[in-house]
Parts: structure tokens; C-alpha cells; sequence
């Protein structure tokens, strides 16, 4: 086996080509195409839980499973809310063929999909992004969502002020974009053209009263207990799901975002649109420059699976990661 570093996935992963990965495999999920069953994970009641995710990405030609643990109290202990490991598989023989650590490509390939979002769904002209949390979703998204609009102004916002100050002026030195910190969730999202929301929530981060019309939000964080966008947003924006079986599945395998107003019937299942009939052509994006969109995520294989073939690839390129028998 084949075993690749976090700092090694870092320098091999390029985020232009894992754009069209995503892409590809958002379009492998809608054409019926993937392979991947619900996510299933055990819990530490009041700490964290345990997902595993398998995956076959024919676009790819990859097939990887994922553990992935999510422990919101890390960040009070300097570590990341979600570590992961990635094991890559010939999907010709089914031979484990490399090992990953999966903490960075969980996070890369995330902030690649709501990139794709925010290509697919914001208006051209956005040029205000908020980004709201510090933690290590908000950075990737602050690296890959800037790729693909070219914004003006970006707010960062936290439960600290202090945490928004130090990572607004990393990402202005290391990226030489328009980052600054806001005081509040409010006055970043206000007026806001595009909204990241990257929290462990207990109360919403977004809210309606606080939206533009024409407002693109992606939302990416999970709770147990608390949504990160409010009932009313999920009620008036056009949602857009990486897939619609799995969309309002319990926490473990989904979000209570969506989960809770579908159970209260703010919405069916067939009024959701999956990202990749997007990118398929088989069903409309925004449809209004007023209309609010939303782009929930809750994480699947098939991103982890592509993201880890376009790795694995590049690693043989170069000679990159260390030979290992089990």
C-alpha cells in the first residue's frame, strides 16, 4: 500500500482539478451511475460520532471508503472537529492499494463542492462574500470559493472577533484578496451576494431577515442538535442537495437543516434539486437574479473517492508517499 501524508495530500491536491472532479461526481450520483450506500456512524453521546463512507466513482474510475470522525469540542483542544482516514481500492480486483490520511481531502472536497455550488448557482455579478466560522471548513472555502467569482469584498465572521481578526488577515496575506473581520453574523450576511456557513451550530448562523434577494448560501455544518441555517430560509430559497435520498436523513447520515422542515412539510422531496442535474443539464439552476438558493451538504463518498484518485494519481507522478505491507 501506498500511504500519503496530510502535509503530502496538501501539496498534491489542486484545486482547479478537484472542481472537475466534484463536478464529475456530483454528475456520476444524479445519472445513477455511483455507488454508495447511506452513511452509517456510531456515537460518543455528547462528544462525537464515528461515520464510514464507501464509494465507487465510475467518472473517477475510483473506488475508496472513508472513516471519519466529527468531535466539535476539538477546537477548544487545538485539534481539527473532523479527522479521517481514506483507503483506496482496485476497483478491478478490490486489492486495498493506498492509505490517506483523509482530514485534508474532507476538507478540500467539501469547499470544492460548494465552489461548484457558487459557480453553478450565484449570480455572475456577486461580488460580497461572507464566510462564517474559523475553523478549518472556513479556510478551504475561503481558498476555493474565491476561485470561481471575483469578489470585492469578503467578511469573515465568528463567535470571536478575535479568531474572524487572525484568520481575515492569514487569508488576505496568503491569497491577496479583500478578507476583513465583522463582529457579528448579521453584518457579515447582510448585503452579503454569496454566504459560506462553515459552524457547529446550536442556533442558526443564517437567517432569513438577514438575506439579500438573490442570495446564494452553502451551508456545510453539522450538529446534533442545532441547525445552521433557520426554518424560514429552508422555507423561501430553491434547494439544492448533493443527493436527494439522503438530503433529510437523520444527523449521522444527514442534516437536521433540512431534516426538521421536511418532517414539519415546508418542502418534499421532489421539490429538492441535486447539484449534479445541474451539472447534467436535466434540471434548471437559479431561475431569477432575486431567487434565494441554498446549497446544503452533508458529505459523500463519491466526492472523498475522486478527490483520493486525483491524489493517488499525482503521488505515483512524482514519486510522492511511502510503500507499506500489511
Amino acid at each position: 500500500m501506498l500511504l500519503l501524508t496530510q502535509s503530502e495530500i496538501r501539496s498534491l491536491l489542486n484545486l482547479d482539478d478537484l472542481l472537475d472532479a466534484v463536478s464529475g461526481a456530483m454528475a456520476d450520483i444524479s445519472a445513477g451511475r455511483a455507488s454508495q450506500p447511506p452513511r452509517i456512524g456510531a456515537s460518543v453521546e455528547g462528544v462525537g460520532f464515528l461515520g464510514a463512507m464507501a464509494a465507487y466513482c465510475p467518472s473517477a474510475n475510483a473506488l475508496a471508503s472513508k472513516l471519519v470522525s466529527v468531535f466539535p469540542g476539538n477546537h477548544e483542544k487545538g485539534l481539527p472537529s473532523h479527522q479521517a482516514v481514506i483507503v483506496v481500492f482496485d476497483p478491478a480486483t478490490g486489492q486495498a492499494i493506498a492509505m490517506l490520511d483523509g482530514t485534508e481531502i474532507t476538507a478540500t472536497r467539501t469547499a470544492a463542492a460548494s465552489a461548484l455550488s457558487v459557480k453553478l448557482l450565484s449570480r455572475p455579478e456577486s461580488s460580497v462574500l461572507a464566510i462564517l466560522g474559523t475553523g478549518v471548513q472556513a479556510e478551504s472555502h475561503a481558498k476555493a470559493v474565491t476561485r470561481v467569482r471575483d469578489f470585492k469584498e469578503i467578511r469573515i465572521a465568528s463567535r470571536s472577533l478575535q479568531a474572524a481578526e487572525k484568520l481575515a488577515n492569514r487569508m488576505k496575506a496568503e491569497l491577496d484578496l479583500p478578507f476583513r473581520a465583522v463582529s457579528s453574523w448579521a453584518e457579515a450576511t447582510q448585503g452579503a451576494d454569496v454566504v459560506c456557513a462553515t459552524t457547529h451550530p446550536h442556533d442558526p448562523v443564517v437567517r432569513r431577515e438577514w438575506l439579500s434577494p438573490g442570495a446564494h448560501v452553502t451551508s456545510v455544518g453539522l450538529s446534533a442538535e442545532g441547525r445552521e441555517v433557520d426554518a424560514e430560509t429552508v422555507r423561501q430559497a430553491r434547494i439544492f442537495v448533493e443527493q436527494r435520498s439522503t438530503a433529510t436523513l437523520p444527523f449521522s447520515a444527514g442534516s437536521n437543516d433540512l431534516r426538521l422542515p421536511f418532517e414539519e412539510g415546508a418542502f418534499t422531496l421532489n421539490s429538492l434539486t441535486e447539484i449534479g442535474e445541474v451539472v447534467l443539464g436535466v434540471k434548471p439552476g437559479r431561475q431569477s437574479a432575486e431567487e434565494i438558493t441554498l446549497y446544503k451538504s452533508v458529505g459523500v463518498g463519491v466526492q472523498d473517492a475522486a478527490a483520493a484518485s486525483l491524489v493517488l494519481r499525482r503521488a505515483r507522478e512524482l514519486g510522492v508517499g511511502k510503500s507499506a505491507e500489511l
